[in-house]
């Protein structure tokens, strides 16, 4: 599903989030924060870039949300401005994308994503 239409007025707005280098930079940063994440990880999400953000998809280890184990939508993180940004959740019942932090640091909303406490990204 594209982003575009479950994203947040403010985030469409806000232009690419640099030069390619840049974009290349903050999605290796993404890459190796996930390497680092407490759950499922045995397996490898897949971080793409969506819109002006990135997109982390993985194979549905619990079988929670696809029975089969196929690729789930985990998380999106975009650029909310002045190196701001928003994670939000794929809420999979729903189809659709739900803010869980906005106007965050970058390492803020990659903590988040990685500890996951309450199953909200790896469900």
């Amino acid at each position: 599903m594209s982003a575009a239409r479950s994203t947040p007025a403010a985030a469409r707005a806000v232009v690419s989030a640099g030069a390619p280098q840049v974009r290349d930079l903050i999605q290796t940063r993404v890459v190796r924060a996930l390497r680092q994440r407490t759950r499922y990880r045995y397996v490898r999400p897949r971080v793409l870039r969506e819109g002006p953000g990135y997109r982390v998809e993985s194979p549905c280890c619990s079988r929670n949300v696809d029975p089969v184990g196929g690729t789930i939508d985990i998380a999106l993180l975009l650029p909310d401005g002045a190196q701001r940004w928003c994670l939000l959740a794929r809420d999979h019942a729903q189809g659709r994308w739900t803010p869980k932090l906005e106007h965050v640091p970058l390492a803020l909303a990659l903590d988040a994503l990685c500890a996951d406490a309450e199953r909200v990204f790896w469900p």
